[in-house]
């Protein structure tokens, strides 16, 4: 999805509705200040697509150096995960995540699940089953999968049984 929203961005950037005068974006360039060459670019006029931007129109450096200066804010930093398998199931609070699968397993005995019980993995993440659905089984260390569903949901699926309890991740 983010590779769509990329192309059509491209496309805005390079069709003839989204470019300013040449001339412009040169002058804007050769400015030294940054908050000063950022309000050379805000001030560029975008021409219509059949329209041609006179070069009176375009800012000189003399209104370059009057604009507005707009204080610049820091980037906020993104703590990112080491691994798409630590960031698995966590996308509402971290970045969007890549991976459509993680295999594990549940180490020791496993006797089932019912509606709202948690299950921590081998990998330390716990998840919590989302539906009302239950099953009783006796299993020793069983592997498991979560897979991504549709609609932001998550599905816990065990080697032996036939049945994958909707999941949500909790830690």
């Amino acid at each position: 999805m983010n590779k769509t929203i990329y192309a059509v961005l491209l496309l805005l950037c390079v069709s003839g509705n989204a470019r300013a005068d040449d001339a412009g974006i040169r002058r804007c360039r050769g400015i030294a200040d940054a908050t000063t060459r950022l309000a050379c670019y805000d001030a560029l006029v975008v021409p219509a697509a059949d329209a041609k931007v006179p070069a009176s129109r375009l800012p000189t450096q003399a209104e370059s150096r009057n604009a507005p200066v707009i204080a610049a804010t820091p980037p906020v930093p993104v703590n990112m995960p080491q691994s798409k398998i630590e960031q698995f199931g966590l996308e509402n609070r971290t970045s969007p995540a890549v991976a459509d699968a993680i295999d594990s397993y549940i180490p020791g005995r496993f006797e089932g699940w019912e509606a709202k019980s948690s299950i921590k993995l081998a990998n330390g993440q716990v998840w919590q089953i989302a539906d009302d659905s239950n099953r009783y089984v006796t299993l020793s260390d069983p592997k498991v999968r979560i897979r991504r569903g549709a609609l932001g949901s998550f599905y816990l699926e065990f080697d032996k049984i036939n049945h994958s309890p909707r999941v949500k991740r909790v830690q």
